[in-house]
């Protein structure tokens, strides 16, 4: 056989592999690779989806986390305002409660005043009359001298 032939022959069944893999081969392959693309296409919008819903996702955490820490800052506030009106009022409680007691105090102190004062006059009124006793050498009688002794108790 000659250099033609084996070339003709040769195109040929080079022409039979190219229309065999045209045919089995070859769409098996590129729907394999469609088929690829297509799969990393829909992974790659899904990243995106799921990137997108992650930045919104962290956008309401950071105002959900802003809303708290206002929220928590209001209360914190408000207990602080609670505590000084809590505070005020102690206060003021605890100083009428001192002012009644000076007031009952100083009443008290008065009453005893008033009851050393007569005690006193009454001893006064006793050192007296033994005075005068001793100066007349002669036993007062408290009855009958019972005006003098009022009016000397007045007196002092």
């Amino acid at each position: 056989m000659s250099i033609t032939g084996t070339l003709i022959v040769q195109m040929i069944v080079f022409l039979i592999l190219v229309g065999f893999t045209m045919k089995y081969i070859w769409p098996p392959l590129v729907k394999a690779l469609d088929e690829r693309a297509a799969t990393i296409a829909a992974g790659l919008a899904a990243a995106d989806k799921a990137n997108s819903e992650l930045i919104a996702a962290k956008k309401r955490i950071d105002d959900d986390l802003s809303k708290t820490r206002n929220d928590a800052a209001m209360r914190l506030a408000d207990a602080e305002r609670r505590a000084l009106v809590i505070i005020e009022e102690a206060k003021s409680r605890a100083n009428e409660e001192a002012a009644k007691i000076v007031e009952a105090a100083n009443a008290e102190a008065q009453q005893q005043v008033v009851k050393a004062r007569e005690a006193l006059r009454a001893q006064v009124a006793e050192l007296a009359v033994k005075g005068a006793e001793q100066i007349l050498r002669k036993e007062v009688n408290a009855s009958v001298h019972a005006e003098l002794l009022s009016r000397l108790k007045s007196e002092l």
